[in-house]
């Protein structure tokens, strides 16, 4: 990120090509059109370049760019007033973050999409922000506007939510933490 507010516009294409497919995964969990989705991304990187020379580098840059991505999906939520529309098309949305993973595996990420849509809106996004994006706790607090605390609370809370849906032999964070390094993986 130095090197872009430097000027460097190869800077700008490597921190596009590392981040611009973990934030089309983050928004396609809800968008379900692929081209909604692909317009918040590009709208995050707008944002980041119009906002560069605000960047703090002693900061990390992935979370920074994460709460753009996900203040332009709050955003789009509040313009349409109203949650996205179940498609049929939204278990589909599953299948290419599992792709090499197996049938098996297919089936329990869609039991998991039908029990995250359930949960309330913030203790969805903590899980999926750290559990599928791999943020760190106080990168994760740094992207919702909240305390550590209040993350890993909410991250508890929903945990239990989905164990109890799931049933305890589910392949979630433990509850101790919830670090998704140390857990395993549906």
């Amino acid at each position: 990120m130095a090197a872009y507010t430097a000027g460097d516009s190869a800077a700008f294409r490597a921190i596009f090509e590392r981040y611009a497919p973990l934030l089309l995964r983050a928004m396609r969990r809800e968008l379900y059109v692929r081209e909604e989705a692909n317009d918040l991304v590009q709208q995050t990187f707008l944002q980041l370049h119009r906002a560069r020379a605000d960047f703090d580098s002693s900061q990390k840059l992935k979370p920074w760019i994460f709460t753009i991505a996900m203040n332009l999906k709050r955003e789009y939520f509040r313009r349409k007033k109203r949650r996205p529309e179940r498609s049929l098309d939204a278990e589909s949305a599953v299948e290419p973050i599992v792709g090499a993973l197996g049938a098996a595996h297919v089936d329990a990420r869609r039991t998991l999409a039908r029990v995250l849509v359930d949960l309330p809106a913030d203790q969805r996004e903590v899980i999926e922000l750290h559990w599928f994006d791999g943020l760190e706790f106080p990168e994760v607090a740094q992207v919702v506007g909240a305390s550590v605390s209040a993350v890993k609370v909410r991250a508890h809370r929903g945990y239990v939510r989905l164990r109890a849906v799931l049933g305890d032999d589910a392949a979630l964070p433990p509850l101790s933490d919830g670090n998704p390094k140390r857990a395993g993986s549906i």
